[in-house]
C-alpha cells in the first residue's frame, strides 16, 4: 500500500511524505487491526464516537502517537464526546454542528483539527456542504465560531469518475487557503494523490471486506 502511494506521489511530482495514510478501522475486528498497528500504522479512521472510545480508549495511554480521525457523520449531541476523543474531525457540514463543536471545545479546552465535508456530487442522500455554499460556510465556521478549519473532505458518487470531484475539492480548498485534502479510498486513492490529497482513507484494501 505504501509503495503504491509513494509511486503515485512521485509520478505527480509530489513528496511522498506529504500524503498520510488513514487506516479505516471502523467495524473491523481487532484481529485484523492489530497487525497493522504493530507494523507501525498510527493514523486510524472511525465512523462512530462510541466505537472509537471502546476500541482505542485504553490503547491511547500506551500509544500516545496514535491519531484518531472521525470520518463518519457526527450528531450534534455527540459533539462534546467527539471533541474529547478525536484528533481530527473530517465531517463538519452544518452550522448547528459548528456551534456545538465550538461550545464543546470551549468546555473541554481542547480543539480537534477540523475539515469541512463537501458533497461534491450534490447527492441528496449524502451529508456535506454543497459546493456553491462551501466558501460561505467555511468563512462562517472560522469567523463566527472561531473554528480552526484546515481542510476539506469528500466522497465522490459511486459510478462516476473520481478525478473531477477531487479537482473541485482542491479548487475550493485553494481559494479558501486550506492546505489539507482528505480524499480517495481503496478504489481511487492513487487518483486522489495525483489531484493533491494530503490524506487517503483506506479500509478494505488494508483489512479486507467487513
Amino acid at each position: 500500500m505504501r509503495s503504491r502511494m509513494v509511486e503515485a506521489a512521485r509520478s505527480a511530482g509530489r513528496d511522498p511524505a506529504s500524503v498520510a495514510l488513514t487506516a479505516v478501522s471502523k467495524q473491523q475486528p481487532w484481529e485484523v487491526i492489530a497487525p497493522v498497528l504493530a507494523a507501525g500504522q498510527r493514523v486510524f479512521g472511525e465512523n462512530r464516537v462510541q466505537e472509537a472510545k471502546a476500541r482505542w480508549g485504553e490503547l491511547r495511554l500506551a500509544q500516545p502517537a496514535l491519531e484518531l480521525r472521525l470520518i463518519g457523520p457526527l450528531q450534534t449531541n455527540k459533539a462534546k464526546e467527539a471533541v474529547g476523543v478525536f484528533d481530527v474531525i473530517e465531517t463538519l457540514d452544518r452550522e448547528k454542528l459548528a456551534r456545538a463543536l465550538a461550545e464543546a471545545a470551549g468546555a473541554l479546552g481542547r480543539t480537534p483539527r477540523l475539515y469541512v465535508e463537501v458533497n461534491t456530487g450534490e447527492e441528496p442522500q449524502k451529508a456535506g456542504v454543497l459546493p456553491p455554499e462551501a466558501d460561505a460556510f467555511i468563512a462562517r465556521a472560522r469567523d463566527a465560531y472561531g473554528l480552526p478549519v484546515e481542510g476539506l473532505m469528500c466522497i465522490p458518487p459511486q459510478g462516476e469518475a473520481a478525478g473531477p470531484h477531487f479537482a473541485l475539492l482542491a479548487d475550493i480548498a485553494a481559494r479558501n487557503g486550506l492546505t489539507q485534502l482528505s480524499m480517495g479510498m481503496s478504489a481511487d486513492y492513487e487518483t486522489a494523490i495525483r489531484f493533491g490529497a494530503t490524506s487517503v482513507r483506506v479500509g478494505s484494501a488494508l483489512f479486507g471486506a467487513r
